[in-house]
């Protein structure tokens, strides 16, 4: 079956929000402690080791920020790196050049903007250099526990489509598919569920759909029937 097929064989909202409350129960089951992966001690970290995430695994990233933190452990220390220094220790995590130039641009917004302190509002940080809606939102919902949009990440985007919740290939329309669809106290959970769903069971390459306890609310868009 065909996406758009697959995808409007659940028509109407209606329909989508009841089977999306067979989908977060499912997931709630399944990952009922689902955690953000990366390691941070403070709200500051969790931003940085995000804007490292981009292009690169939870796991290289946290191999990186010990070295990182312990040398730059807040915004006042990241805002006197030098570049080179920066990007030596962050080399690893792909892309090390654009990610230094962002992360010493963020810490020096921070501090120059914003007293040293993270703002609060996705307004604001969606300014910092390095830092679009996916990260303002992991570090609002993770590090404040403020509900403020659904996290997009590659997990996110590939398993809405395969369950039929967006046919969109872009991540904001996504996040307002997602929005839209999932009860808005569960946004936060639900990217964290859905992200460990897709490292331990909805795998990119082979999805283990026998064992996932999604099977039955899953329409599978775009895989073999």
């Amino acid at each position: 079956m065909t996406l758009e097929n697959r995808a409007n064989a659940v028509k109407t909202n209606d329909e989508k929000k009841q089977r999306i409350g067979k989908i977060v129960r499912g997931l709630a089951a399944t990952y009922p402690e689902a955690l953000c992966a990366l390691n941070h001690e403070s709200p500051f970290q969790l931003l940085a080791a995000t804007i490292l995430s981009a292009q690169c695994t939870d796991e290289r990233v946290n191999l990186v920020t010990p070295a990182l933190f312990s040398k730059y452990p807040a915004a006042p220390e990241l805002a006197l790196a030098k570049q080179d220094e920066l990007e030596e220790i962050i080399r690893s995590t792909g892309f090390f050049r654009n990610k230094a130039t962002n992360l010493i641009g963020m810490a020096r917004a921070i501090v120059a903007n914003h007293g040293g302190e993270l703002p609060k509002t996705i307004e604001q940080l969606v300014q910092l250099p390095g830092v679009g809606r996916k990260t303002a939102n992991v570090l609002l919902g993770t590090a404040f526990g403020i509900i403020s949009g659904v996290v997009v990440d590659t997990h996110v985007k590939r398993i809405s489509r395969l369950l039929g919740l967006t046919i969109s290939e872009n991540p904001e329309q996504i996040e307002r598919d997602l929005m839209e669809l999932v009860p808005r106290k569960e946004w936060i959970n639900f990217s964290h569920r859905l992200i460990h769903h897709g490292r331990k069971i909805c795998i990119a390459r082979r999805p283990r759909c026998t064992e996932c306890p999604l099977f039955a609310n899953c329409l599978r868009v775009g895989l073999p029937d």
